[in-house]
């Protein structure tokens, strides 16, 4: 799940913060792909119009979490 799509859904990275469990610092801190175990709680709270994807969490596109 990319940062930007969250953001764009929420309103606010202060928003997918409070949906993601988290302090609004620690989105900032995201790089562009958000961390695992977030993007399952966001596409909860997004009642599934965010998606979890898999395939972005392989070793190749681990450097960008």
């Amino acid at each position: 799940m990319f940062k930007k799509d969250a953001i764009e859904f929420f309103g606010s990275a202060s928003a997918v913060a409070k949906a993601a469990g988290v302090k609004p610092p620690s989105v900032s801190a995201w790089k562009e792909i958000i961390p695992e175990r977030r993007a399952r709680r966001l596409e909860l709270a997004s009642g599934g119009v965010l998606r979890y994807d898999m395939d972005l969490y392989n070793k190749d596109n681990s450097s960008q979490q």
